[in-house]
């Protein structure tokens, strides 16, 4: 499946308790294998910086469960600057395509700069959408995301199941390098986020192991969780 030439995914969100967690984890390694970029059994690190507009349009859409939506980021893994992507995220109801391409660093700090003209320069169409909405909409840095990521995969259906452990906002600050970056835990202690994400079929064995759990789903949005939290420390500042 696909739209307007991107790969269309399924992707499912729950909630975990770290029991529920240890437990799932220790049934799905004999049936999937570690993402290669899993140097450590915890897992890495992942960043990311998500854009938003003056109304806050990304946050009230998935609020509101606007059926067609996208939003925009800039995301580092491990607080490396060697590897930085900048991400099209679009929502099509139960169906997620993304589009992403390299930044250097220095193409990162001009779009923190709001010298981004470089932009349009690029091939990927996303790109000057980026741009433009950055001048139509004055979209702008909003929120840091941050959280250790412990990822498996299968060859068939393209399955990946991933565990996002101490998902955290940045208080203060946009910049993903800063030295002094504050963030804050938005879940409650022992609880974390698991994705399922597949191409056209969920293989029935890794269904299963899945299904035992009675797990239920949510439309959860880290980056609408992190924005709560970011205004619920405002308003007490």
């Amino acid at each position: 499946m696909n739209h307007q030439g991107r790969p269309l995914r399924h992707e499912y969100k729950f909630f975990l308790t770290k029991q529920t967690y240890l437990r799932l984890r220790e049934r799905i390694k004999p049936v999937l294998q570690p993402d290669e970029n899993m140097r450590q059994e915890e897992g890495y690190v992942v960043s990311s910086l998500y854009f938003d507009d003056m109304h806050h349009s990304a946050k009230r859409e998935k609020i509101d469960g606007v059926r067609f939506r996208e939003k925009f980021r800039i995301r580092i893994y491990d607080h490396n600057d060697t590897f930085i992507k900048l991400e099209n995220k679009a929502k099509y109801d139960d169906l997620t395509a993304k589009t992403s391409t390299r930044l250097s660093r220095a193409e990162y700090d001009q779009i923190l700069q709001e010298d981004d003209d470089f932009l349009l320069q690029r091939d990927e169409l996303f790109c000057t959408n980026f741009y433009g909405l950055r001048k139509i909409k004055l979209l702008r840095p909003a929120t840091i995301v941050e959280y250790t990521r412990e990822a498996y995969l299968a060859e068939a259906g393209n399955v990946r199941i991933t565990f996002d452990k101490a998902i955290a906002a940045s208080l203060h600050g946009q910049d993903l390098f800063a030295p002094d970056l504050v963030l804050s835990p938005v879940l409650p202690p022992g609880i974390l986020v698991m994705e399922v994400k597949y191409d056209d079929f969920l293989p029935r064995s890794i269904h299963q192991l899945i299904a035992d759990q009675g797990l239920q789903r949510f439309a959860i949005s880290k980056y609408v969780l992190c924005q709560n939290r970011r205004e619920r420390v405002r308003q007490h500042d």
